[in-house]
């Protein structure tokens, strides 16, 4: 069975990625597995340099081709932000109450309905070339969170077709039409068409 390595530490990011990838023949590994203790600066100006990034440190580390990903919100009336800034948008040392609470402060000068959406950018990269797959979910932002099955910016967002906020949507539902469920359905397919002999 061909292993990849996925650049994600997350047991939860990597759970989905192995769940949406399972009928392929190859090993998902992540950083855990491997024991990776480094970190991977992501100074890209867009979510698929800093998949990229992640990518090719890997695979120049371990000699196995790699997959990576890098995902954000993006909000149409903050032009674009936080973007590929989303984990750190109230600072490096920062959480999800803060970001959260950064966010409802840049967007009180906007009137409603905060249009944004949630944005992934997938990769793997065999050592030679780089195949990119993108997906996202679009919706709008409201004024206070609701939820507590999500992460991040999940309590504030409302996907279009819903009444519910991301966390408040079973995990089940929300994997099914994350930004990330589809970028690696489309990484799937590109997968699927490489066979490799490491």
């Amino acid at each position: 069975m061909q292993r990849i390595i996925f650049a994600s530490g997350n047991k939860g990011k990597v759970s989905e990625v192995r769940h949406i990838l399972s009928d392929l023949n190859i090993k998902i590994l992540s950083l855990n597995d491997i024991d990776f203790t480094g970190t991977i600066e992501e100074i890209g100006s867009t979510f698929e340099e800093n998949a990229k990034l992640k990518a090719r440190e890997i695979f120049h580390r371990y000699k196995i081709p790699a997959i990576a990903d890098d995902s954000g919100l993006v909000v149409e009336q903050l032009n674009g932000k936080p973007g590929v800034h989303s984990a750190r948008y109230a600072g490096n040392n920062t959480n999800d109450k803060l970001n959260n609470l950064k966010l409802l402060q840049e967007l009180e000068k906007f009137p409603e309905p905060h249009s944004a959406k949630f944005v992934c950018a997938a990769v793997f990269y065999d050592g030679k070339n780089f195949h990119s797959a993108n997906g996202e979910i679009t919706g709008k932002i409201i004024t206070s969170e609701r939820g507590n099955n999500g992460f991040g910016y999940d309590p504030l967002f409302i996907p279009d077709g819903f009444n519910l906020t991301s966390a408040e949507l079973s995990p089940e539902i929300k994997n099914s039409i994350s930004h990330r469920y589809r970028a690696f359905s489309q990484l799937k397919k590109i997968l699927a068409e490489f066979q490799y002999e490491y």
